[in-house]
Order: C-alpha cells, then sequence, then structure tokens
C-alpha cells in the first residue's frame, strides 16, 4: 500500500480507503461489513471514514462495533467523521455548523465509535446560516480538547476554504487541513481547476469521495438498475439524475 501525506500535514493516510456511505447499518450485513474492514486493514489500509449522517448514525455504532472487537493498535489507523446534517434530528441546532451541533456531533461520533479521538473530522458541507468565525473556533477548541487531531471541510468551494484559513491565520487558530470533493470521470473541475492555486498556497491536502461515481464506472447501469444496488435504493434519485 501506498501512503501520502494529508496535504502539508504530517499524517500519513494510505492511498485508498474504505467508506461507509450507504453500506455500514444499511445496505450490508454486520457481518460484511466486518468482514470488508479487516480485508482492507490487512491490505494497509488505513483510514476509515464516516459521518453522522450516514444510516442516521447506526454506520458509526457498527464501526465502533467492529473496531472494539478487532483490538487493533489505535496507532495503525484513522477514523472520520462529519458533521453538518446531523443524525436524524429535525429540531433547531441538531445540524448546521453552530458550535453547539459541533461540539454534540463530535461527542455523539466518540460515543458511536467507541474512541477517544477522531483523526479527522469534516464539516460536511458550508453553513450559509454560521459565522466562519464560530466554526474555525469550535474546530479549533476541539483540537485543544483532544478530541479531534485535523479538520477540513467537504464539498466547500476554494473561496470558503480560503475564507476559513484567513480567519484562522487572523485569530492565530488552526484552519482546515483538508477538503473532501467529489472526483471522477465525471465530475473533475473541483479539483483539477477550482483547487489548483490553494493546493500551493494553503497546502490543501484531499480525500475523494465516489470515485466511481457511485458505481456508474463500473458499467453494472448500461441497462437498468440491478436490485441491491445504490441506484436502485429509494431516497438516492438524485443520484439517477446526476
Amino acid at each position: 500500500m501506498e501512503y501520502k501525506r494529508l496535504g502539508k500535514s504530517g499524517l500519513k493516510v494510505s492511498a485508498l480507503s474504505l467508506g461507509s456511505w450507504l453500506t455500514f447499518g444499511k445496505q450490508i450485513s454486520d457481518r460484511t461489513a466486518e468482514k470488508l474492514m479487516h480485508l482492507a486493514y490487512e491490505r494497509g489500509v488505513n483510514f476509515f471514514d464516516n459521518a453522522e449522517i450516514y444510516a442516521r448514525g447506526k454506520s458509526e455504532i457498527v464501526m465502533g462495533k467492529i473496531l472494539k472487537k478487532a483490538k487493533w493498535d489505535r496507532s495503525s489507523y484513522l477514523i472520520s467523521s462529519k458533521v453538518y446534517f446531523g443524525d436524524g434530528g429535525k429540531l433547531p441546532n441538531q445540524t448546521g455548523l453552530n458550535r453547539k451541533h459541533i461540539f454534540e456531533a463530535c461527542h455523539a461520533a466518540l460515543k458511536r465509535l467507541q474512541v477517544e479521538y477522531l483523526d479527522l473530522f469534516f464539516c460536511h458541507r458550508p453553513d450559509k446560516e454560521c459565522p466562519i468565525e464560530e466554526t474555525v473556533w469550535a474546530m479549533n477548541h476541539l483540537i485543544q480538547q483532544g478530541k479531534i487531531l485535523y479538520w477540513g471541510t467537504s464539498e466547500w468551494s476554494a473561496q470558503e476554504i480560503m475564507e476559513a484559513h484567513m480567519v484562522a491565520r487572523s485569530l492565530h487558530l488552526i484552519g482546515p487541513t483538508m477538503e473532501q470533493p467529489q472526483y471522477n470521470m465525471f465530475t473533475r473541475r473541483k479539483i483539477e481547476v477550482e483547487f489548483s492555486q490553494i493546493y500551493k498556497t494553503l497546502g490543501l491536502g484531499t480525500t475523494i469521495w465516489s470515485p466511481l461515481a457511485s458505481g456508474v464506472l463500473t458499467n453494472k447501469y448500461i441497462d437498468k438498475f440491478p436490485k441491491g444496488t445504490r441506484l436502485s435504493m429509494e431516497g438516492l434519485e438524485w443520484l439517477k439524475e446526476r
């Protein structure tokens, strides 16, 4: 397995990672999830990706049980979670990037994943209703508390990432280390064009989601949407449209 530094940080991340969106706690059995994690780990994968919204928190619960049972050395793997969408709650402050939800989402993820800290914590989307200063302060506070090691963004624009760094710099805080955008043969502009400058100016690292375009690049959807595939799942009509 090849390992690369995450942007300008010193953290070494495997070139391939194992994500859990739509699979853990939903599309596959817990036993299959366990087999997948062990297979990935044995092949050198050290990054396992998750989020509060995945299966409304159940994905993190499944992954946490697997990690506890496996008893791998904590220094040998990286765990991520993401905050923004919430885990299904509809009340005010149960979503977004305000300080309250960021803190509660982090603590909930730690409990579900059964770990003492998150290696990576992503802002799953930009929050237009929350001042960026509040988000940067909240993430910096979690780092100081030892609850997270690195924070980043997902599906933010280059301008939004730059703004977060400018705020962090002006307040002597820690800015985002990484961004998680979609990147595949159909979706290339953000990675190849929009981010071209901030790779150099900020040392931005990236972790990619949907490299196979939700399975479209595997040729499984040429004639129809086979049962059990992502495009056949209820609630994912937006994937079919894309």
